[in-house]
């Protein structure tokens, strides 16, 4: 994963751990991952500030709560590798 212009590691980690929360809390009601930066990445994969593509955010308010709990998994992910990514390149984009 390339990282994502404008995110550093700290964004990306508490990222990684607001989604790891979300993803293993249960009930029906899955807040969106939506943090009002609506912009997508250079390659147009992600949105800046909440890593999700264009599907997910798109498929949102038509999901289950399990769907969406998938989608912060995903987010979990990706945003791990982001600040992994910057802590070995020292925040620097290789």
């Amino acid at each position: 994963m390339n990282p994502i212009d404008g995110t550093d590691r700290t964004q990306a980690a508490a990222l990684a751990q607001r989604a790891a929360d979300v993803a293993g809390t249960p009930g029906d009601d899955v807040p969106s991952p939506c943090v009002s930066v609506c912009r997508m990445d250079a390659e147009r994969v992600f949105c800046i500030g909440c890593l999700r593509t264009i599907p997910e955010i798109a498929g949102w308010s038509r999901s289950d709560a399990a769907s969406k709990r998938s989608v912060w998994r995903a987010i979990e992910v990706r945003a791990s590798a982001q600040a992994a990514l910057l802590r070995t390149t020292g925040g620097v984009t290789p």
